[in-house]
């Protein structure tokens, strides 16, 4: 990868070689992480290997052509003769082109820099088709907004599920998830109160405002190290929605409690925070489970984190009534159909398929994790999913395989909570499940 990036940034002279524009190196960087996705591929490898000093003007770059989605393929399609089977050149374009659309007061410079930023024998192409969209701009997203893939910014398959569960609001949704996601920060209550943190960061000129006790949504993100406190351990960062599980949970002092599936560990500290608790972690990849751990320090929390997968218990669990637990958080994989605009790669890589695979995963660690549950302990099980057939479909279908499973309210009298893409957090759903002794 690392002889790619620098095919597509480097510009050659006979006598003495000079480096590309910062721009045409941001450019060729996030082409380089958009390139990565058409080949099914998460970006974070490619976005990885760019320049420290560029990476977040990459990152911004790439993806506001993968929130595009769509869009740019239906440019493209208008733009070339034949389809350009070349990634790399492709992956480009899309990055130009959704540039040009934020940007048009600097279409010179953004079409020059992606010249320079192409590998040589596209340099023409290049520019050709970005001159040409600059030419035909308006007819050009006229069509774009009579295609609803273009328009929308989601794969077709993706918007008739949203609009089969969401009659009402599924335009609002897909909307939702081609927006920059919020900065939400959660205020560590072991350390300090919501109301002083609020005073910190107005005397840091940093404007923000409280969702509640101890959720604080920033008016614009920044990077953590200019957020005060972070690396104290004060405060996290933690969407609105996902601050909704712990104290759904209600987990309360001396409890044991299971976090199956717990990283990076947001919600696991988030217990923490709010009880003494004897919690074990689960995380079935190394990697990630150190980052669990890395949290924890961070904020200066215990609990005990494994390396297992929680759909195996009889690997860590040593089965006897007394070591069940009297909370389980079951945070389970599933689409991150919900938060899209964070991770948006997701609509390019995702298949319709993946969506009754996930459903399959749920339902097999809900059957091996319902058995750990002392009776009359409650699980909360969780998705960042908005599709049906993964939120209360699955709830539904586990009740009924399981006589002993009560529904609990999660807010009024409704039995399950879903939350849907908007300015303060992200889609979440939730529903709470008791064990009848």
């Amino acid at each position: 990868m690392r002889r790619k990036i620098r095919t597509l940034v480097t510009v050659s002279r006979p006598s003495s070689p000079s480096p590309a524009p910062p721009l045409a190196q941001a450019l060729a960087a996030a082409a380089a992480a958009v390139a990565a996705v058409l080949a099914g591929r998460t970006p974070e490898a490619a976005l990885a290997q760019a320049d420290a000093a560029l990476r977040p003007a990459a990152l911004d770059l790439a993806y506001s052509a993968l929130r595009d989605c769509g869009r740019g393929d239906c440019l493209l399609g208008r733009l070339l003769e034949r389809p350009l089977k070349d990634r790399p050149a492709r992956a480009l374009l899309l990055v130009a082109l959704a540039r040009l659309e934020r940007r048009p007061a600097e279409a010179h410079t953004i079409v020059d820099q992606a010249v320079t930023a192409a590998a040589r024998p596209f340099r023409g192409l290049v520019n050709a088709v970005l001159r040409n969209f600059l030419r035909r701009r308006d007819e050009l997203l006229a069509a774009a907004e009579a295609d609803p893939a273009a328009r929308w910014r989601h794969p077709l398959w993706w918007l008739d599920r949203l609009r089969a569960t969401y009659p009402r609001q599924w335009q609002e949704i897909a909307t939702a998830g081609n927006t920059q996601p919020p900065l939400c920060l959660r205020v560590n209550r072991r350390r300090l109160a919501g109301a002083e943190f609020l005073q910190e960061l107005a005397a840091a000129g940093i404007g923000a405002r409280a969702l509640d006790e101890t959720a604080i949504l920033l008016d614009k993100p920044l990077p953590v190290e200019r957020i005060p406190g972070f690396r104290e351990g004060r405060v996290s960062l933690q969407d609105w929605g996902a601050q909704r599980a712990a104290p759904l949970l209600d987990a309360r002092d001396g409890m044991r409690v299971l976090d199956a599936c717990a990283a990076p560990g947001g919600k696991t500290a988030h217990l923490l925070e709010l009880a003494d608790l004897d919690l074990t972690a689960l995380e079935l990849d190394p990697q990630r489970a150190r980052r669990i751990g890395e949290n924890l320090e961070r904020l200066g929390l215990a609990a005990t984190v494994k390396v297992a997968d929680a759909g195996r218990p009889r690997d860590w669990w040593d089965g006897r009534p007394e070591s069940r637990y009297d909370r389980i958080l079951a945070d389970v994989p599933c689409s991150a159909s919900g938060v899209v605009r964070r991770h948006p790669d997701i609509k390019w890589l995702r298949r319709p398929a993946d969506v009754a695979g996930f459903a399959r995963t749920q339902a097999a660690l809900l059957d091996a994790l319902w058995p750990l549950l002392a009776p009359g302990g409650k699980m909360l099980y969780c998705t960042c999913s908005v599709f049906a057939e993964e939120n209360g479909e699955q709830v539904r279908a586990f009740a009924a395989r399981h006589p002993d499973v009560r529904r609990l309210p999660t807010g009024g009298a409704e039995e399950e909570l879903q939350l849907l893409p908007a300015a303060d957090h992200d889609g979440f759903h939730y529903a709470l499940l008791a064990k009848t002794p």
